[in-house]
């Protein structure tokens, strides 16, 4: 039967507890522990029934503040009292500051270990997406045409509209500041040059980019992320569907395939648009425009195109199903990866971007 908790003190400094130490029984021990002012040198537990956090915890500070020694405990008792002593550890209200330099190097470092992990799973990402590939290809069956056709929609006829528009706005930007620059050396035709080469080496195929990782890069990403927080990837490998093949394939194909498509006819319509600004405001007519087009621009620019922008689609297209998939606990986490899919993806675009300008200089497409 259930007991209040006492303890009585005698004359060899040992204090004897009896009853039950815990939160229904513990009464006013409390109290009269921290009024008891006499001489401890150890604690009896061995005459209590049960203990509980609450009852642990008055014993743990009384024998801390006498420095007496606790005897008496059955094991499962001494766990409960270790575990309440492990806690007892000072809270700093305010966090240490450190110097400036510290603090700055500290998260220095820490970014540069998230980055290193982060490209370390991309990596991984990469490599098991080629591996379904392959897959798909030893077994055709398998492979989803209806998602990738329905892909094909989302991610190039859907776009056409968007891209369309802001490469017909780019050409004239790039005509109109052109044209100021060379009017000052008496060099108006030579917009002609900026406006074909620019567009269809770098800024249609680098905005067309940055605008399909901005739609579908975060849309693959908000939407296995979803997926992922709703159990829905799970389901799928429970019932032997890999996540691979049937939802990263189908959206990388897609974005790899579109992507030269989207990139020619950005920079089809940029040209365009130098071409208006151009007749309109240098008096170049368009039969002059397209003739001095066929002249300076070289084909190799349009080997240029075509040869970056599958690359840049696949970088977008992965980065933004392996943020998706690397969702997990909450839904706080869908916004982030979108976040960091569209980031991942213009950076790295960028930096290939660079590399590829280096290396089109190296085997003399220039």
């Amino acid at each position: 039967m259930s007991q209040n908790a006492s303890f009585s003190p005698d004359d060899s400094g040992v204090l004897t507890f009896s009853g039950d130490l815990t939160l229904a029984r513990i009464g006013d021990v409390a109290q009269r522990l921290r009024a008891y002012d006499g001489t401890v040198s150890t604690l009896d537990l061995a005459g209590i029934g049960r203990m509980d956090t609450v009852g642990a915890w008055i014993v743990h500070r009384f024998a801390a503040e006498k420095d007496a020694r606790i005897d008496g405990l059955d094991g499962d008792q001494q766990h409960l009292l270790a575990q309440v002593k492990d806690a007892d550890q000072v809270v700093a209200m305010r966090p240490d500051q450190g110097s400036g330099f510290s603090r700055v190097l500290g998260e220095v470092g820490d970014a540069t270990m998230v980055a290193l992990h982060t490209m370390y799973g991309l990596l991984g990402f990469m490599g098991a997406t080629v591996i379904a590939f392959g897959a798909l290809i030893r077994h055709p069956s398998r492979f989803r045409f209806n998602a990738t056709v329905m892909r094909f929609e989302v991610v190039g006829v859907s776009a056409l509209g968007i891209i369309g528009l802001m490469s017909f706005l780019i050409g004239i930007v790039i005509a109109q500041q052109g044209a100021v620059q060379l009017r000052q050396f008496g060099a108006e035709v030579f917009t002609i040059n900026l406006v074909g080469r620019l567009t269809l080496r770098e800024l249609g195929v680098l905005m067309t980019a940055i605008m399909v990782a901005g739609r579908s890069g975060s849309a693959f990403a908000a939407q296995l992320g979803t997926m992922k927080l709703t159990e829905e990837v799970d389901a799928m490998r429970t019932i032997g569907v890999s996540p691979m093949e049937a939802l990263v394939v189908p959206r990388t194909l897609a974005v790899v395939m579109m992507m030269p498509l989207l990139a020619f006819y950005s920079s089809l319509i940029a040209i365009i648009g130098g071409g208006i600004l151009s007749w309109v405001s240098l008096d170049i007519p368009p039969v002059t425009f397209i003739q001095r087009i066929r002249e300076v621009v070289p084909i190799t620019d349009l080997y240029v195109c075509l040869v970056k922008a599958p690359v840049f689609g696949a970088i977008i297209a992965i980065s933004g199903c392996f943020q998706g998939m690397s969702v997990e606990s909450d839904s706080e986490q869908v916004g982030i990866r979108t976040t960091a899919a569209v980031v991942q993806a213009i950076f790295l675009v960028i930096v290939l971007d660079a590399f590829f300008a280096v290396f089109f200089t190296w085997v003399g497409w220039i």
